[in-house]
């Protein structure tokens, strides 16, 4: 009787391990999979655009680089990077701000702020540069107003800069937040009560605990920026030399195969991205000795 328990008793066990031994297995296998299918639609594409911009040569990549109007482009990506990063810290830090310690606002109106701030996330950014065509466009009442005054938006620089902070203004606050939130309130209620102005407590402590996030929030702002197509292509209106980005330039050059040009300013946006992403990175590395 003891002698067939433990003979049952060791085939449980050995049958447990068989099965172990094939979820192991498996697990390996999904595991080498996973990377296989990250490197076939991530890297591979990164080294098809490297030997593209480079397989006539050096020379033919700085060509197309020093173009007027790849240069132009360029300079206009730098622009609109420039002021959506300002406006976008600026604006989100002080959103996050009253999300969290807004209490003046009441608790449903803050729910709905903080739901609102995810719409761009849930909206293609072509229905988004569509929203500003037909709020800002020049048939609209808006539109017209402006441009009485000599302000154009749609088609101009202020649409462009406008649809890529609608497309990147939650990543902001969506850094920020959970940084407030963590925190909490004891020591900026410390320092008001010690007779320091809300000016005074934000900066002296409320800046140095939400600065990381807030760098985080600039560095995927920017990385964004750089890479938004949909939203800018409709605002824009893709015209050369005036409101063409670098995105815009390599649609362009793709629908002109023009294929080793649009390699290279596609180049040259992929080092930018990746150098944000290893900012970020020695960012993280910072924080964590200190």
């Amino acid at each position: 009787m003891v002698s067939s328990n433990v003979n049952s008793s060791g085939t449980a066990v050995r049958s447990l391990r068989t099965a172990a031994s094939k979820y192991s297995r498996s697990s390996l296998g999904l595991i080498v999979f996973t990377y296989v299918v990250f490197f076939v639609l991530l890297i591979a594409p990164l080294i098809q655009i490297v030997i593209g911009a480079l397989e006539q040569g050096s020379t033919t990549f700085i060509q197309a680089i020093m173009r007027p109007e790849a240069l132009h482009a360029l300079a206009m990506t730098g622009a609109v990077v420039l002021v959506v990063t300002l406006l976008n810290t600026i604006f989100g830090v002080m959103t996050a701000v009253m999300i969290v310690r807004g209490t003046w606002l009441g608790t449903k109106l803050r729910q709905l702020l903080n739901s609102i701030i995810d719409l761009p996330f849930a909206v293609s950014p072509i229905i988004g540069g569509f929203m500003i065509v037909l709020l800002l466009g020049p048939q609209t009442a808006l539109g017209s107003l402006f441009a009485s005054a000599g302000i154009n938006i749609v088609y101009a620089f202020p649409s462009m800069v406008l649809a890529t902070l609608f497309v990147t203004f939650p990543l902001m606050v969506r850094e920020v937040v959970p940084v407030l939130q963590e925190i909490g309130t004891q020591q900026e209620e410390a320092a008001s009560m010690l007779g320091a102005y809300s000016w005074t407590t934000f900066w002296q402590v409320t800046w140095p605990s939400i600065r990381w996030g807030v760098i985080y929030g600039v560095v995927l702002t920017v990385a964004r920026s750089l890479g938004e197509f949909g939203a800018v292509l409709v605002v824009s209106g893709n015209i050369m030399n005036k409101t063409q980005t670098a995105t815009t330039l390599v649609y362009q050059d793709v629908e002109n195969f023009n294929i080793p040009a649009a390699n290279s300013l596609a180049l040259v946006l992929a080092i930018c991205s990746i150098a944000l992403l290893l900012l970020m990175e020695w960012a993280k590395k910072r924080k964590g000795v200190h």
